[in-house]
C-alpha cells in the first residue's frame, strides 16, 4: 500500500485541494510540505502529536518536512478554536520557546543529509514593510470572504482583534515566501486550519500563476468529540519535565475503549495488517489494546527504556505485579508530620494532586481520594510514619497517582 493510500486507510486525511495530484507527489516522494507550529509554551503537547507523526510517516516515504517554527505568527496568535485572544509573548519568551520545539521535533525528524529543514517565519515577517504588504498582499484578499472562514465567524460575536484578524494572512503569506524561497508545494494542517490554508494556495496562484496544494489532516477528538491533547488545565505535554512518562502512559493507558483502536490507527507506526487483526480481538482484551497503545507512543516520545519503566510501575499498581519504583514519587520530611502523622489533605497537596487543601477536601468529601487502594472514609485521616517510611500511594479520580514516602 502507497503512502497517500496508507493515510486514508488510518483515517488522517480529512480535506484535499487537489486530490490526484497531491496523491501523485505523496506516493512519488515529491511532496516539499510544511507544517506550522507557533510557540505558544515552552513544549510541544499531545496536540502536536499527530502533526508529527504524520511528517515522520512521509518523510519515511521520501518525502522533505519543512518544519515551520513560528517566531513572526506567534507575535500575533492564531483565533482558530479560541474564544478569547492569546495572551501576548515578548520575543525572548517566543525565541525560548522555539529553541524547546526544536529539541522535542529531533525524536521525530531526522534533520540530517538534508532530509528536513527548519524555519523561523520571524525571518521574514518581523522585517514586513506594512504599505507594501498591503499592496502586495493585501490586495488578493476578500474581507467578505475572509469573514465567512470558521476561524472568524465563531469569534464575532465574543470580539475579534484586528490583530488576529491578520492571521490568516500572514499565514497565507508564509507558504507564499516558503514556495517562492524552498519551493515548498503542499501545506498540512488540522483541519481547523482548513481556511487559512486555502488562503495560501489561492495566494500562490494568483501571485505566480502556479499551483500549490494544501491538506488537513483530521483532529484527533474523543468519544465525547472533544480534542485529545488539548492546552490548558490538565495538557499531556511532551516535555518530561512537565509530564512525566509515566503520566503520558497513563493518559493513553486510560482512554476510552471507544478512542482505542482509533489512535492505534493514527497515532502509531503498527502495520495496517497488524492492526487489522487487532481490532478482531475479543471485547475481553480491551487492556492490551490500550497497554499495547501507551506502549507504542511513550517509546516514541521517551524511549524504550522510559516506556518500559512506565509500564512496570503500571503493572505493579493495577495488578500487584512488576515494579512501582518508577512511579511519579514524591518524598517529605519527618518534620512534616504531627505527632507521627500526617493528614490524607496534606499529602494530596504535597504530592501535586490538588493544588489547595480546599481541593483536596472536596475531593475526600466527594469520594475520590484513596490510600492504598482504599476509599478515604474521613476528612481528617491521617498516615502514620511507619505507612510513609514504605510508601503509600495515593489516588485522585480514576487516574492520577502518586505516591509518597519519608525522605
Amino acid at each position: 500500500m502507497k503512502i497517500y493510500e496508507e493515510l486514508i486507510a488510518r483515517g488522517l486525511i480529512a480535506q484535499v485541494t487537489d486530490e490526484e495530484p497531491i496523491r501523485n507527489l505523496v506516493n512519488s516522494g515529491g511532496a516539499r510540505f510544511y507544517i506550522g507550529f507557533d510557540p505558544t509554551a515552552d513544549s510541544l503537547h499531545v496536540g502536536h502529536f499527530m502533526a508529527l507523526c504524520l511528517m515522520k510517516r512521509l518523510q519515511l516515504a521520501g518525502n522533505k518536512p519543512i518544519v515551520l517554527l513560528g517566531g513572526g505568527t506567534g507575535m500575533i496568535g492564531d483565533p482558530s478554536g479560541r474564544t478569547d485572544m492569546r495572551t501576548m509573548m515578548t520575543k525572548e519568551e517566543i525565541d525560548h520557546n522555539i529553541s524547546c520545539f526544536i529539541k522535542q521535533m529531533e525524536r521525530f525528524i531526522d534533520f540530517g543529509d538534508d532530509k528536513a529543514i527548519s524555519v523561523n517565519n520571524g525571518d521574514w515577517l518581523l522585517d514586513l514593510n506594512y504599505i507594501q504588504l498591503l499592496r502586495e498582499v493585501g490586495a488578493h484578499f476578500s474581507v467578505n470572504t475572509m469573514l465567512r472562514a470558521t476561524c472568524y465567524k465563531q469569534r464575532l460575536d465574543r470580539g475579534l482583534s484586528f490583530l488576529e484578524f491578520n492571521y490568516m494572512i500572514m499565514q497565507a503569506y508564509d507558504f507564499f515566501y516558503l514556495h517562492e524561497h524552498y519551493g515548498c508545494n503542499m501545506q498540512f494542517g488540522g483541519d481547523d486550519q482548513w481556511s487559512n490554508m486555502l488562503a495560501g494556495t489561492d495566494l500562490i496562484r494568483k501571485k505566480t500563476g502556479e499551483d500549490a496544494y494544501a491538506m488537513t489532516i483530521t483532529l484527533l477528538l474523543n468519544s465525547h468529540g472533544e480534542k485529545m491533547g488539548k492546552t490548558g488545565k490538565g495538557a499531556v505535554w511532551l516535555d518530561p519535565e512537565k509530564t512525566s512518562p509515566y503520566d503520558f502512559y497513563q493518559y493513553w493507558r486510560n482512554v476510552d475503549d471507544g478512542d482505542v483502536m482509533k489512535c492505534l490507527k493514527m497515532l502509531t507506526f503498527i502495520p495496517l495488517d497488524e492492526l487489522n487483526k487487532i481490532e478482531k480481538w475479543e471485547d475481553s482484551r480491551i487492556n492490551e489494546k490500550k497497554m499495547l497503545l501507551a506502549r507504542e507512543l511513550t517509546t516514541l516520545v521517551h524511549g524504550k527504556e522510559e516506556a518500559d519503566m512506565a509500564e512496570q510501575a503500571a503493572l505493579a499498581l493495577f495488578s500487584g505485579v512488576g515494579d512501582d519504583a518508577n512511579m511519579p514519587t514524591s518524598s517529605i520530611d519527618i518534620e512534616q508530620l504531627e505527632d507521627g502523622a500526617i493528614t490524607v489533605i496534606d499529602l494530596l497537596v504535597l504530592s501535586g494532586l490538588c493544588k489547595s487543601k480546599g481541593e483536596a477536601r472536596r475531593l475526600i468529601e466527594q469520594g475520590g481520594a484513596m490510600v492504598d487502594g482504599e476509599k478515604v472514609e474521613a476528612l481528617f485521616q491521617t498516615v502514620s510514619e511507619e505507612d510513609l517510611r514504605k510508601g503509600v500511594v495515593l489516588k485522585k479520580g480514576k487516574k492520577a497517582f502518586h505516591k509518597v514516602i519519608i525522605d
